[in-house]
């Protein structure tokens, strides 16, 4: 009488395993860092004379275009100064002008065109330095972007220094990172770049590399690396952290579940499940593996596209023993739902 468990011929019934087929996907190295964002512009907007606020144009988070007024400070001197500096321009230009006239026909010494000419330029000159006087009294926006926070109100008497408000040019956000040295032969102007705050949860932005610093830091070892982010719906602010992901060194490599890996010592080996009739025999192979990623790890040699690697069920098989595929994990189900509603005697999870 065959006894429970065992086949008729008195061998041990096949083990039940769970298999994962290696594939080959796209694949690119990571690299981690954080950084703070930066506006592609920004500047605190301050007064450059001491002199009372008399008009704001402008409200707190504006829009402004570049030119924009935001600011006007009180200069009804300086227009009146402006009106006789014109004024005295005209007179000068056409003083000029008759002297020249009777130079040309010699009935005037050249000594006076050239008093003249030179009370010309004098004039000339007093009305730029005026209308230099009433740009100062102007605070426009220097680019466009969106205004801060606004600190002054009409009627207030502003110095210089005094900040009234910010400026940032948002569209694009800098993003400044501290990347390890070793890292240099891959960091290129162009990197793809993905960037991720927990403001907004998973949502990634994308970016690539602007450039790289030309100095390396002494003391830790790392290189400034600049990031330019898209911000085309104006999310990203500055000041927020940031978490970037650099990939390099894109290509297709063949990729197999963490939890088919066994370690020995410094040598790493899988179980493959290789056809057999209606079965699968076990064959132990020696792999070797690069990069990895969450779940996931690179094979660059002793596995093809298409193996059947043993993730679950490893500790209870043996090289050449034969076994039963259960399932065939591909990521999308959990260990219960791979093994159905009641679970199945037999197979180990075996943890990477």
């Amino acid at each position: 009488m065959v006894g429970p468990g065992r086949a008729a011929d008195g061998a041990p019934p096949p083990a039940p395993v769970i298999v994962a087929a290696a594939r080959s996907v796209p694949f690119a190295d990571r690299i981690e860092a954080l950084g703070t964002l930066r506006a592609n512009e920004s500047v605190a907007l301050t007064a450059s004379v001491t002199e009372k606020i008399s008009a704001l144009h402008f409200d707190d988070g504006d829009r402004v275009v570049a030119g924009k007024v935001l600011v006007e400070m009180t200069s009804a001197e300086e227009h009146a100064q402006l009106k006789e500096t014109q004024a005295l321009v005209q007179e000068a230009s056409r003083q000029y002008r008759r002297v020249q006239s009777l130079a040309v026909q010699g009935t005037a010494a050249k000594s006076l065109l050239d008093e003249r000419a030179r009370e010309l330029e004098t004039a000339r000159a007093r009305l730029v330095a005026i209308e230099s006087r009433l740009t100062d009294r102007l605070i426009k926006a220097p680019f466009a972007g969106v205004v801060g926070l606004r600190n002054i109100s009409v009627g207030a008497l502003v110095e210089p220094g005094d900040v009234i408000t910010t400026l940032d040019d948002d569209s694009v956000m800098k993003l400044d990172l501290s990347v390890p040295s070793v890292y240099l032969s891959t960091l290129k102007p162009g990197l793809p770049v993905t960037a991720t705050t927990r403001a907004y949860g998973d949502r990634e932005f994308s970016g690539e590399v602007h450039s790289v610093d030309t100095r390396v830091d002494p003391v830790t070892r790392a290189v400034q690396v600049r990031v330019l982010l898209t911000n085309d719906q104006r999310l990203l602010k500055p000041g927020m952290l940031m978490q970037v992901d650099l990939r390099k060194d894109a290509r297709q490599a063949i990729v197999i579940p963490e939890a088919a890996l066994m370690p020995v010592g410094r040598e790493q080996y899988v179980f493959v499940a290789t056809q057999q009739d209606d079965t699968h025999k076990v064959e132990r192979r020696q792999i070797q593996i690069g990069s990895r990623r969450p779940g996931e790890v690179e094979v660059l040699s002793g596995i093809a596209d298409g193996d059947l690697v043993i993730t679950h069920g490893t500790i209870r098989v043996r090289p050449g023993q034969l076994v039963e595929v259960k399932a065939v994990d591909d990521g999308s189900k959990s260990l219960g739902d791979m093994l159905g509603a009641k679970p199945k005697v037999g197979v180990a999870e075996q943890t990477p």
